[in-house]
């Protein structure tokens, strides 16, 4: 069963949320500007919150775990079936790759396999990357709890759930809460409060559908740094004049990250800005920029884990040098447009996504 509601979560009546068990699934985004409050506190005061499911870091630390991965939020071993309701809250950033999205994916999926699942609840925010698309429908192995969507996918969390729902033929109860249907998410532009410790910079939303491939690669993208994703660089990188595009400039600078890839030590490399009212298509830039540092940088080395996030046989063949830009052009073209048609059918807002032309 799925439905659609368009007044606030502590407006609803479902018994599951006035009377039953509920747990929150939730990060710092989950804050009322109205109220003065998080979501979670409406079920403190009633009196039934059984438990919180956050984020493993605090909002303003480094995030990057040991392994090479980012904060997750873990769930796997509180015993759900205890439960009545799930009530998820966290902001999306647009990109397919984020890994609190992905988290809800993985929830979703062990809901699918219980008897007598809780219901689930998301309250639904603003994509902070617009409607805009880019890029292709996973098509390959990708990273765990990856759904089938594009790399900048212009959904909402509660649209994007409405198509996992029936990708992987759910059938437990999932309520999605408008985005509109609470003044925060009008009165807070939706990067205000950082939607994870990797994500700060007011730009990185409009990056890091290119910029989070840059991790499968031996260059970094400004982590570690205070506007990841909006910085690309690395110790060998060195008078070089990799493509541009009409809107967009590369600034030579140098940083040195704090943790993670080239911790402690000085990095070259450019600074991304994007010109006033400029369409940037940051995956396509991206994979330009790749492709020149395999042509031209030696020292550029491309890992094994870009295969899963990139999720795209010819979107890697490009990068290596084995199809033509002219080529690879027309594949996304067509994959946007696909994708498009796809997400149309799981849209609850009036607002359509597009693809820059």
């Amino acid at each position: 069963m799925f439905s659609f509601r368009t007044t606030a979560l502590e407006d609803q009546l479902d018994k599951a949320l006035l009377e039953g068990k509920v747990a929150c699934f939730c990060t710092q985004n989950c804050w009322d500007s109205e109220k003065r409050r998080y979501m979670y506190d409406i079920f403190k005061e009633r009196g039934n919150l059984m438990h919180i499911f956050s984020t493993q870091d605090t909002e303003l630390t480094a995030g990057f775990q040991q392994e090479g991965q980012f904060s997750h939020i873990i769930f796997s071993d509180y015993p759900l079936e205890q439960l009545n309701a799930v009530v998820v809250e966290i902001q999306d950033v647009g990109s397919r790759y984020f890994n609190y999205t992905r988290d809800v994916f993985a929830l979703m999926d062990k809901l699918k396999t219980m008897d007598a699942p809780p219901s689930l609840y998301i309250v639904d925010h603003i994509n902070p990357a617009g409607r805009v698309v880019e890029g292709s429908i996973c098509s390959a192995k990708a990273e765990p709890n990856t759904a089938k969507i594009a790399h900048r996918h212009g959904l909402t969390l509660g649209e994007l759930c409405n198509l996992y729902y029936n990708e992987i033929s759910a059938k437990f109860a999932l309520h999605v809460i408008s985005a509109l249907a609470v003044p925060s998410n009008t009165q807070l532009l939706p990067w205000t409060i950082a939607p994870s410790a990797e994500f700060v910079g007011m730009f990185s939303h409009e990056m890091y559908s290119g910029g989070a491939l840059w991790l499968g690669t031996n260059v970094n993208p400004g982590i570690g740094t205070a506007r990841p994703y909006e910085y690309i660089g690395a110790p060998f990188l060195k008078k070089l004049q990799p493509p541009t595009t009409e809107g967009l400039m590369l600034r030579p600078c140098s940083f040195t990250p704090a943790y993670g890839l080239y911790a402690g030590e000085k990095c070259l490399g450019y600074q991304i800005i994007i010109e006033a009212g400029a369409a940037y298509h940051s995956l396509l830039h991206t994979l330009t920029m790749m492709r020149y540092f395999v042509e031209n940088v030696p020292e550029f080395r491309i890992e094994a884990s870009l295969e899963q996030k990139l999720c795209d046989e010819k979107l890697l063949s490009y990068i290596r040098g084995t199809i033509s830009e002219y080529e690879m052009r027309e594949y996304m073209k067509t994959e946007e447009q696909k994708w498009i048609r796809k997400a149309k059918k799981f849209l609850l807002y009036d607002n359509y996504p597009y693809r820059i032309k």
